[in-house]
Order: structure tokens, then C-alpha cells, then sequence
């Protein structure tokens, strides 16, 4: 089980697990999860392993140890990493034109998980946290940062080039109406075109 809840950790990513939710995917009782988790902090702790379990209200999740952050510094800066996919430029382009936006309406968009993409944008230093969004769970809001504008040559958002020009914005659009129909709801209605593909302005809150 302690595998399985390492698994499922990873496979939650920032967002992490609350107890009752782990609880609830394996069948087991809430205080043996519990004491399951106490359990792999402290072994994890001792055997010296590169990642840690860390609860944050309430919310368990991995994270890697704050003694690495130089190494991991160095792999973002590493220049072999530094050309972007065109996976990772499509979900940059929406969070750019979207912002702030959470990760559900990024891949709402694309049709596929964004997960990993957006934590190597992060990691990129391209994309950060800009707040968080009202809501059940108050998803985090993600917004391009200045090392953003310095990568492509800008000094302020609103110098971006017109959306069509980077993607088929009409195409991605139509694959998120699909994707609404298949879900069996109601898109949500914007005010006009031109204001879906202006830049918004990047709004701050308590999450960050």
C-alpha cells in the first residue's frame, strides 16, 4: 500500500491528495492511512531519498528537498534543455493569452493533460503562480513571468503577436467545444472574440 500511495502522490502532482481521498481509492480506513503516511515520511527521511512527503493543509504531496534547489537550478539553465516542444510552446501560448488561468481550462483547450508541461514551464522559470482562482479547491492560476518576456524578446505582454500567427487558435477551439458537448456541459461564453484572444491582465491573490 505504502507503493500505491507513492504512485498516487506522484500521479496528483502539485494539486497532492487529502487523506480521505486516498482513503477512498485504496478501501482502506482513514487512520491506517494515516499512520501509512507517517510511516513512509520518516522512512523516507531516514533512508535519505531524494523527495520528501509534505502536508500542507491537509493536502499530502511530493516535493523534492529544499538542500537540492542549486542542482535543479542547474538542469533548468542547462542549455541542451533549453529548445521547448511543441507541446510545451502550444500550452505556453494559452496560459500567455489566458492568463490567469488554471491548468483544467489550459488542457480544456489543448484536449490532453498539461500537467508535466506546466511544471517544466515552471521549472523553465517561463510560468509561475499568479494566484489562485475562487472555487471548490481554489485551483492555482498560472501566468507567464519576466523571464517569459526576456526569452522571447519582449518588454511587456501586449507586444505578443496576434494568436493565429503562433497557432491555429480557431482549431483548438473548436476541439474545447467538442470536448464541452462530449462532457454534456455548457460552454463558457466569452464577450467577444477579440477580447478571448487580448492578453488579460495578470490578477495577483492570497495564494500566492
Amino acid at each position: 500500500m505504502k507503493a500505491v500511495i507513492e504512485g498516487l502522490l506522484f500521479a496528483a502532482g502539485d494539486e497532492g491528495l487529502k487523506v480521505g481521498e486516498i482513503a477512498e481509492i485504496i478501501d482502506l480506513d482513514h487512520r491506517k492511512v494515516c499512520a501509512l503516511l507517517k510511516e513512509m515520511i520518516q522512512e523516507w527521511k531516514e533512508a535519505g531519498r531524494g523527495l520528501r512527503i509534505v502536508e500542507m493543509a491537509h493536502v499530502y504531496q511530493l516535493t523534492t528537498l529544499p538542500e537540492h534547489q542549486q542542482y535543479f537550478e542547474g538542469l533548468a539553465s542547462s542549455p541542451t534543455r533549453s529548445q521547448l516542444s511543441r507541446a510545451a510552446l502550444e500550452t505556453l501560448a494559452i496560459i500567455a493569452y489566458r492568463q490567469p488561468i488554471i491548468r483544467v481550462d489550459v488542457e480544456e483547450i489543448r484536449g490532453v493533460k498539461c500537467e508535466k508541461i506546466i511544471y517544466y514551464l515552471k521549472r523553465k522559470g517561463l510560468v509561475k503562480d499568479v494566484g489562485r482562482a475562487e472555487g471548490v479547491g481554489r485551483p492555482i492560476l498560472y501566468g507567464t513571468s519576466r523571464e517569459f518576456l526576456d526569452y522571447f524578446g519582449l518588454s511587456r505582454i501586449e507586444e505578443l503577436p496576434p494568436a493565429d500567427s503562433l497557432f491555429n487558435w480557431a482549431e483548438l477551439e473548436q476541439e474545447r467545444e467538442a470536448l464541452y458537448q462530449r462532457l454534456g456541459v455548457e460552454p463558457v461564453s466569452e464577450t467577444t472574440e477579440n477580447d478571448a484572444l487580448e492578453p488579460k491582465p495578470v490578477q495577483t491573490g492570497e495564494g500566492n
